[in-house]
């Protein structure tokens, strides 16, 4: 589901633009956000869920989610939640309710500060950043 923005609501900080991974999310004349692409939209709801002023949402395919529904996204910063609410056209309400699992800005490590990796790593399942993530517990056979 493509996502848009609700210009009345748009102050122009930026965040948006900055985290959408598909570099389609830009700035209009006015300093308002636009998604200037909607069918390359990811769906990854990365800029709904950063949006603090709740500037944008999601608009649904047609061929599922049918005239006279709608869905709307809340972003809560106190329970670090995504709420998501869909009224069918019939009248019934479904809510759902996921973490925001965006790690902070600035938070992850870039690959230049990564230790080098051990040539037999190569042969591990375990990406090479998971080593200090994953706590494996080791068990012994003896």
């Amino acid at each position: 589901m493509p996502t848009f923005v609700y210009k009345s609501r748009c102050v122009g900080c930026g965040d948006c633009v900055d985290i959408c991974p598909s570099d389609i999310m830009h700035f209009t004349k006015d300093r308002k956000t636009v998604n200037v692409e909607p069918d390359a939209c990811w769906e990854c709801m990365n800029c709904v869920k950063v949006c603090a002023r709740f500037a944008i949402d999601v608009r649904s395919y047609a061929d599922f989610v049918p005239m006279g529904h709608s869905i709307s996204v809340f972003r809560d910063e106190k329970s670090q939640k995504v709420y998501w609410r869909i009224k069918y056209r019939n009248g019934k309400v479904k809510e759902f309710a996921f973490p925001i699992r965006t790690t902070p800005w600035g938070s992850i490590r870039p690959p230049y500060e990564m230790p080098e990796p051990d040539p037999q790593d190569l042969y591990s399942p375990v990406l090479s950043f998971e080593k200090e993530s994953v706590k494996r517990v080791e068990v012994s056979t003896k």
